[in-house]
């Protein structure tokens, strides 16, 4: 496993530009499998988890073309379907969560899939019953094999429908969407996902000759058609390195411009931090985060803790949460974290404490953090990464702290991260990767 040594205590200046969208790339480079013709995507991120997808494509027998640093073409015209029953497919499919991106793409356009339990963070339960209830309501045929945990599904002909998801899960959304564009007759998404991945998903699909009516709501109206033509696409700015740049300014009492944010599909991102004391100017579509040296996290109207939730979109993402409860340790007041969606994330805590920050973890989903007003600075310490988002979290808080940490296991930061070590590094941090 790899590590990063920290120099903690330096104030940072400059500017960095986020990478694309991680999540957003694992449905769109998906996406490409539905089409036979040729699709051109631009501003992918390198990062572990979206390359090893394009290398299963790739397997599959997509021709994938590296364009430039962040564009690809991807032409599906000779998929070979019968990879997915080899011994390779299985060791790579589970070692990504994002493989599960491709069920719908498969099934829609061969009419069957077949995929083992994906892999990914262990941030605790991430059903599928949404992806697979959604696509049985269009018309496949479910086989779980509960021993080797192995999904397969089979369809002869998927139909348009109409379901309410239990949930509005963003990658089970993505699946049913790529599904239903390509299934006989009308499906009406409801409680669909809203995020701005969804958005840029059916933007592209309907590029390439989709029917998608409603897009940005939660009631996603999809005419099937019997093909799909080839497009380019350019996708947004990683909503979550954009959030971690904020909290990673105010931590470090750094002057950090980033740029070319989009900002308009920030939701309330930018409202959190600026809720928590955080000040930050729009610049076109930059944020420019100044100096502080102390920053008060509000209080309700009745003088009650600031609570932040995460929740569906168009509310706080549940990716930033652990961004937020680090930014905390160093502000005026208090906060009660809440993550509602994964028990296991806050889990990660014990390393903020060994730091020395001032945080009761109430249960698995609640955290209360007593913000130290930098009267009292963080310490380094050696510790390991246990998720994409815990990982960067710790990252930021050995860049604020005195003296050098020691981040083990930095594979996971890999997972969604480009180059973060030499970005920071050339605003002023001080990162060595062994």
């Amino acid at each position: 496993m790899g590590k990063f040594i920290i120099e903690g205590g330096r104030k940072l200046q400059g500017e960095i530009t986020p990478q694309g969208a991680k999540n957003e790339a694992l449905q769109i480079i998906s996406a490409t499998l539905l089409s036979s013709e040729k699709i051109i995507i631009n501003k992918i991120p390198d990062i572990r988890d979206v390359n090893k997808l394009i290398l299963l494509l790739r397997d599959f027998g997509v021709k994938v073309e590296k364009l430039s640093e962040e564009s690809y073409s991807f032409q599906a015209d000779e998929v070979n379907i019968d990879y997915m029953y080899t011994d390779q497919f299985n060791e790579q499919a589970s070692s990504l969560r994002g493989s599960v991106m491709i069920l719908g793409p498969l099934l829609a356009r061969f009419g069957k899939a077949n995929l083992p339990q994906p892999g990914g963070d262990k941030i605790g339960r991430r059903r599928l019953d949404t992806h697979f209830i959604g696509l049985q309501k269009l018309g496949a045929k479910l086989n779980y094999d509960a021993k080797n945990h192995y999904y397969s599904i089979t369809t002869d002909g998927l139909k348009g429908t109409y379901m309410l998801l239990e949930e509005a899960s963003v990658t089970g959304t993505a699946n049913i969407l790529m599904a239903a564009v390509l299934a006989d007759g009308v499906t009406q998404i409801y409680n669909a996902a809203c995020e701005p991945y969804l958005t840029q998903l059916s933007r592209m699909l309907n590029r390439m000759g989709a029917k998608i009516e409603g897009v940005g709501s939660n009631l996603l109206i999809v005419t099937g058609v019997s093909s799909l033509n080839g497009t380019e696409h350019t996708m947004l700015a990683d909503m979550i390195e954009v959030g971690s740049f904020i909290g990673l300014a105010a931590m470090t009492q750094s002057e950090i411009l980033i740029k070319d944010v989009d900002y308009k599909e920030l939701g309330m991102i930018p409202m959190i931090f600026k809720r928590m004391g955080i000040k930050m100017e729009l610049q076109g579509d930059s944020i420019f985060v100044p100096a502080q040296d102390r920053y008060e996290i509000e209080s309700y109207i009745d003088g009650s803790i600031l609570t932040i939730a995460d929740s569906p979109w168009p509310g706080f993402t549940p990716d930033l949460i652990s961004i937020a409860l680090v930014v905390a340790t160093q502000a005026k007041g208090s906060v009660l974290i809440h993550q509602k969606m994964f028990e296991s994330r806050l889990f990660f805590v014990d390393k903020l404490i060994d730091m020395g920050a001032q945080i009761i973890l109430c249960d698995p989903h609640r955290a209360t953090v007593i913000g130290h007003n930098r009267d009292v600075n963080l310490r380094g310490i050696s510790m390991t990464s246990p998720d994409i988002r815990a990982g960067v979290s710790l990252l930021i808080a050995a860049l604020s702290a005195e003296g050098t940490s020691t981040i083990h296991n930095i594979e996971q930061i890999d997972r969604g991260y480009q180059f973060i070590d030499k970005r920071l590094n050339s605003i002023g941090a001080n990162i060595e990767r062994f």
